[in-house]
């Protein structure tokens, strides 16, 4: 409750100034959070309660109210989209895109359809696996790769949202899951 009521009260500041409209509101996390989902709690292994992070965007001089993306954003695209919003040329060195072709709605701009997780803090507090993966617009793959033997897991995101059925290993998928380790690697 805290951080809606704080997010408004920077909303009212900025209506009352009559900036609002002038400003660009982002709002974000820097993770997501398992909330029992596998019998876990935290953050740090790659499905997709951990992963998917919320970026909520006020610009109305830019951003058709209301209006949806589901493109795959990622926390290195806010400051290239910053810098560009300000009128600073985003360095080349940069990593991450600016978002704001898709902020302006632009459905056909090219996008990323693909990218890298690695989480390997342990041993550690948290003792979770060291883990890395690819995810696509459509399937994810995980490999913790310090296992003895590694183990694997793969997900058609399309079909099976909520990660239930590993595809890792059937013999359908094997094509795919050499394309995706041949990319992770």
């Amino acid at each position: 409750v805290g951080f809606d009521e704080n997010i408004g009260r920077v909303l009212k500041v900025l209506e009352e100034s009559g900036k609002l409209d002038d400003t660009v509101v982002m709002v974000t996390a820097d993770h997501g959070y398992f909330l029992g989902e596998w019998h876990f709690m935290d953050k740090r292994l790659m499905h997709e309660p951990s992963i998917r992070v919320p970026l909520l965007v006020r610009y109305p001089r830019m951003i058709k109210p209301g209006s949806l993306n589901d493109r795959m954003a990622l926390n290195l695209d806010l400051a290239p989209t910053i810098l560009e919003l300000a009128g600073v040329k985003v360095p080349s060195a940069m990593q991450g895109s600016s978002l704001v072709p898709l902020l302006e709605g632009n459905q056909a701009a090219p996008w990323r359809s693909e990218w890298f997780y690695a989480f390997y803090e342990y041993p550690g507090p948290n003792m979770v696996p060291k883990n890395r993966g690819i995810r696509t617009e459509r399937y994810k793959l995980i490999e913790y790769w310090e296992e003895n033997p590694k183990q694997y897991e793969l997900y058609d995101l399309q079909t099976d949202p909520g990660e239930r059925h590993n595809l890792y290993g059937e013999a359908q998928y094997a094509s795919l899951t050499q394309d995706l380790l041949r990319r992770l690697h």
